[in-house]
């Protein structure tokens, strides 16, 4: 397989806060954001994939800050690191501020996506290629969430975990 960048799966949804989506002190409920970023992930790993994709996991969210009614948010999300049939999607929240046009961060995620052929059995996606220093952080970041994950599922022996045993010696 063509090994592919992390910004060819880049995603970026932007959407404004409505009254109908906030909690009673006026801000973003979570599940909504949880929506929006999930819509986000599931297009990005569909660009890396070119396959029905399905969520296998949500790994991380982070709510830093409140997201307000009539806010601009911006999802962006893009491939981090893939492996056999699996890919993990990084996902930043933004908000734009109404009157300076500036965005602060306010949130964010990572999902984990698997490829899968009409019948929903897992297929083989491409590696990823960081080129950014961001991307070479999270590519590498992405493997010790995995070693993580395998290793408290108990489907790897926390000696195998190189990656995570490397973060203690």
């Amino acid at each position: 397989m063509i090994p592919k960048h992390p910004s060819e799966s880049l995603t970026i949804l932007t959407d404004l806060v409505l009254p109908s989506e906030t909690n009673p002190l006026n801000n973003l409920f979570g599940g909504e954001l949880l929506a929006r970023m999930d819509r986000a992930a599931s297009i990005a790993a569909r660009r890396h994939s070119r396959r029905i994709v399905v969520t296998a996991s949500v790994n991380h969210v982070a709510f830093n800050r409140a997201v307000p009614i009539g806010s601009v948010v911006t999802v962006e999300a893009k491939i981090s690191r893939s492996f056999k049939s699996s890919m993990e999607i990084y996902i930043d929240v933004w908000i734009e501020d109404r009157e300076s046009g500036q965005r602060n961060k306010a949130n964010e995620g990572i999902y984990t996506f698997v490829a899968v052929d009409d019948t929903g059995r897992p297929v083989e996606v491409a590696p990823i290629i960081p080129e950014t220093e961001l991307e070479k952080q999270r590519f590498d970041a992405a493997l010790r969430r995995k070693q993580l994950s395998l290793v408290l599922a108990g489907k790897m022996n926390p000696h195998d975990a190189t990656e995570l045993k490397a973060l203690f010696n």
